[in-house]
């Protein structure tokens, strides 16, 4: 895909969550949880603000937590390479209710804009595959993503794998909360739990 043709990051978010219901989102480190503040701070939403490589794997355990919502995890390509281990882990735990996307840029955007293996050789679909996610897609146009969004409220058809090429135009961070303590407690409120 020619980088002319490539969609662009908070466009595909905006129109992932929008009409997102009762779904928890998970965001990764760095621009993805921008870009999911950017589309509406929500008290289900759990910004990663540390961790690298750890989103797949909070994803996972709210997702085995909470099977009978849909959980949405948003991360990007730098993240994903440093957390494949957790695709195992999705693979063989198999939660229905757990969609990953990837926001594939190609470039590790935290820390330059260096080329990430994705840009090269490295396949993280073929990766999700062949940890036994069945449902590892590509999407390259934003009716894709719309005729994709309905399956991320589904609760037992997962878990699904997206890899969505972005842009990779450094955007305007919006920044919510970064109070750890504060993001739990909210979305434990959300989800009707007391504070811990």
């Amino acid at each position: 895909m020619s980088k002319a043709n490539l969609l662009g990051r908070r466009d595909v978010v905006t129109q992932l969550l929008s009409d997102r219901k009762g779904a928890i989102v998970v965001g990764g480190l760095g621009a993805s949880t921008y870009d999911i503040a950017a589309a509406g701070d929500h008290d289900r939403n759990f910004y990663l603000w540390g961790a690298m490589g750890g989103a797949v794997m909070i994803g996972l355990g709210v997702a085995l937590a909470q099977p009978q919502l849909p959980v949405v995890v948003i991360t990007g390509d730098g993240e994903m390479l440093m957390g494949m281990g957790s695709l195992a882990t999705v693979g063989l735990q198999k939660p229905g209710n757990l969609t990953i996307i990837v926001l594939d840029n190609e470039v590790y955007g935290e820390t330059g804009g260096q080329a990430s293996h994705t840009a090269g050789n490295v396949d993280l679909i073929g990766v999700a595959r062949a940890c036994g996610i069945a449902d590892a897609r590509s999407i390259s146009t934003m009716a894709e993503v719309e005729a994709f969004k309905p399956s991320m409220q589904d609760v037992s058809g997962g878990p699904r794998f997206v890899s969505i090429k972005i842009d990779s135009a450094n955007l305007e961070r919006v920044l919510a909360s970064r109070d750890g303590s504060f993001i739990v407690t909210r979305i434990r409120g959300a989800l009707g739990f007391g504070p811990i």
